[in-house]
């Protein structure tokens, strides 16, 4: 299943709608640094890859805006873990 992430920058969010249900991962922006704060995904939709799809968009865009990421959220540590080629975008 496809998931349609859209980014808010003012909000400091990237988010989806899926099944009617509202998926988050959130940051702030200071210095250059991405700080990644918190993800959540409703527990009807977890295990279906809403998370990964969030913080993945979240990656992207990073990389391509030059940005560096602190992983805060406790997800998104164990999805960079996961993803080793995401490794140079730590702070």
């Amino acid at each position: 299943m496809p998931i349609d992430v859209e980014h808010l920058p003012p909000r400091g969010r990237f988010q989806a709608h899926v099944d009617g249900l509202m998926c988050v991962c959130d940051y702030r922006l200071s210095g250059g640094v991405m700080h990644m704060i918190h993800t959540e995904v409703p527990a009807a939709l977890q295990g279906r890859g809403v998370a990964a799809a969030l913080v993945k968009a979240a990656l992207d865009h990073a990389r391509a805006a030059s940005l560096k990421v602190d992983p805060q959220c406790s997800y998104v540590s164990a999805y960079m873990a996961r993803h080793p080629e995401t490794a140079d975008l730590l702070v």
